[in-house]
């Protein structure tokens, strides 16, 4: 019997499902065949972009207990947003932003565009 999550995801892939917002929306799909002939739809493997590609626009310091998504929320509007500041930061892990008091988190246009007014 097939894994109705794994159904769902397969089925999400290869009609490009992902919200215009997300991480994944613009990344390349590719195909591998199972030996048994099964196809398996799957991302390719998604980099963090330069640090330089972001015009920063604020930095907010974190306080004891923050959240990212509640600073994406603040910044950007949308906790789902988190990943841009991961990606302004290039941060690998999330939670590396929010762990140490007094840290900065950069608050940055969306990674290509340019303009606005610098911190």
């Amino acid at each position: 019997m097939t894994d109705p999550l794994q159904a769902l995801l397969q089925t999400a892939l290869q009609n490009n499902q992902f919200a215009p917002t997300s991480r994944y929306a613009s990344i390349e799909k590719a195909t591998y065949i199972r030996p048994d002939g099964t196809p398996v739809v799957y991302v390719r493997r998604r980099f963090l972009p330069p640090g330089d590609r972001f015009t920063l626009l604020h930095e907010h310091t974190v306080t004891e207990g923050e959240r990212l998504d509640h600073i994406a929320a603040q910044y950007l509007g949308d906790p789902e947003q988190s990943w841009r500041l991961c990606d302004a930061n290039e941060a690998m892990r999330p939670d590396e932003l929010t762990e140490k008091p007094g840290a900065t988190v950069k608050i940055t246009l969306p990674e290509g565009i340019s303009g606005g007014r610098r911190a």
